[in-house]
């Protein structure tokens, strides 16, 4: 129990969190199912929705290079999106407990 314990603080202390914001053609082109799919896959938490003006906002915590996987492939995205931009900047972390699509 305490091990575990222990090994939890380290995992978080090497974690980070990452605000994303994806433009182009990126709404309506199953990208956020795609972005959850390849976040699950990295062992990624968090979440990403669509935003008003037509940008996807996703909101992610893991390990460094898993984060650095997920903001190559947005800029990829699945094959209908035409990803014209990404900005990401890192936040404090929320403690995700999963990976969603937030509606």
């Amino acid at each position: 129990m305490l091990l575990t314990s222990i090994l939890n603080l380290l995992q978080i202390g090497r974690m980070k969190a990452m605000r994303i914001r994806v433009s182009g053609k990126v709404q309506g082109v199953f990208y956020r199912d795609s972005a959850q799919r390849v976040a699950i896959e990295l062992g990624i938490t968090g979440t990403v929705q669509n935003l008003p003006d037509g940008r996807v906002l996703i909101e992610a915590e893991g390990e460094p290079a898993a984060l650095r996987k997920m903001i190559g492939w947005c800029w990829k995205g699945p094959p209908r999106a035409d990803v014209t931009g990404v900005d990401s900047e890192e936040i404090s972390q929320r403690g995700f407990p999963d990976f969603r699509i937030v509606r």
